[in-house]
């Protein structure tokens, strides 16, 4: 069973690689589910009603968030309502939305999607360690597959919580800094792993930015208004292949990245 996994996807151009890279990749690797991050979708912050089924269209099975899940106002009205999209499950409980569901893939295949957020140099949120013990109870017995979006700043913090979990997951891919890192691995215990899965959007960025105004923002540390650039796009995230005869066990995880010309 092969899993895909993608990484922050970042307004229009996002949308655009989804659109025009997506359907390709999931044929070649016979893909059975696919989990994308989408809390930058919408003007590279947050996400709208219409780009949530924009994105759900293109046979994305669910999308994650992180900590600018709240930047459209929007979600609050149908968060609520969508089962395919999940956020940050250590936000406080009166927070609308579902940090994570089970979702049936076929045969039986039932897979956990959760969606965490890390402490260091952002919100202080409920603790992701603890969030996510509680989680294991819950599902326990529920579930043959379990992913974590865990979207984080710092690498250690990545790197504890994987290991933390190691071998009571089926994998820990990290999200938020839009920057794909070379360090995809099984951990000892066979938890698949990657500190970030990169980002969808505008290659010729700054995180998805327009770079005159971020570069701008650094030496002027004066308040500047971000635009999402434009010109070429990529996808980048990750395929995970799980043995179907050896209760899911991981396999193999695979960065990918395609470029999409303008």
């Amino acid at each position: 069973m092969n899993i895909l996994v993608i990484g922050d996807i970042v307004g229009r151009p996002g949308r655009r690689a989804i659109k025009s890279i997506l359907s390709n990749v999931q044929k070649e690797y016979n893909v059975v589910f696919t989990i994308a991050n989408a809390e930058n979708a919408a003007g590279g912050r947050g996400l709208s009603r219409s780009v949530m089924e924009e994105l759900l269209s293109c046979n994305i099975d669910v999308l994650t968030m992180g900590n600018h899940v709240w930047d459209n106002k929007e979600i609050n009205t149908f968060i609520d309502d969508e089962p395919r999209l999940i956020r940050p499950a250590n936000y406080p409980p009166y927070c609308p939305g579902q940090g994570y569901h089970i979702y049936n893939a076929g045969l039986g295949v039932k897979i956990a999607v959760v969606n965490l957020s890390g402490r260091v140099f952002l919100q202080s949120l409920d603790c992701p360690f603890r969030v996510m013990e509680g989680i294991l109870k819950e599902i326990e017995g529920k579930a043959d597959i379990i992913i974590v979006d865990f979207h984080a700043e710092a690498t250690s913090e990545k790197l504890a919580f994987a290991y933390y979990f190691d071998g009571r997951v089926t994998a820990v891919l990290g999200t938020h800094t839009h920057i794909q890192t070379a360090d995809e691995r099984i951990l000892p215990e066979g938890t698949a792993y990657i500190t970030d899965l990169g980002m969808t959007g505008p290659r010729d960025s700054i995180l998805g930015m327009e770079k005159k105004s971020v570069i701008e923002k650094f030496l002027t540390q004066r308040p500047t208004k971000f635009e999402v650039a434009g010109g070429s796009a990529q996808l980048q995230g990750v395929l995970i292949t799980l043995d179907d005869n050896n209760k899911y066990e991981v396999v193999d995880i695979m960065r990918l990245s395609y470029m999409l010309d303008d």
